[in-house]
């Protein structure tokens, strides 16, 4: 999967700068960035925006990183709690934790996971 790649990297870079290191807007790391807002349902406009200056690009890592760890972390938490619920026997309930997720998450890849979780509750 191109976007797990994608994403490790958006790390890296994430973690360099926060131990102060400089981001060099080569070639490769401005196509990175494009690809992994585009993943991240970022704008072309927020993509472009965010690589005219190494700080605008800085900027635009911290919030394509952001989307990734934040909805990781909701995703992740949907999971574990709808297990819970089933196991118990609330459908209704692990239901309900998946259409909420799908309420707020903007990140593709994360909505189709939570899509799929919520269609196999209804089966």
């Amino acid at each position: 999967m191109s976007e797990e790649k994608d994403w490790e990297e958006v790390r890296a870079l994430a973690e360099q700068l926060e131990r102060g290191h400089a981001l060099e807007l080569t070639a490769s790391v401005c196509e990175l960035l494009r690809r992994a807002a585009r993943q991240v349902a970022l704008s072309d406009d927020d993509a472009v925006h965010g690589l005219r200056t190494p700080s605008d690009a800085a900027l635009l890592v911290a919030k394509i990183s952001r989307r990734i760890r934040v909805g990781s972390r909701r995703l992740s938490r949907a999971i574990v709690d709808a297990s819970r619920l089933q196991d118990t026997g609330d459908i209704q309930g692990a239901r309900k934790l998946f259409e909420d997720v799908l309420a707020v998450e903007v990140v593709p890849l994360y909505r189709e996971i939570a899509q799929t979780q919520l269609n196999a509750l209804e089966e």
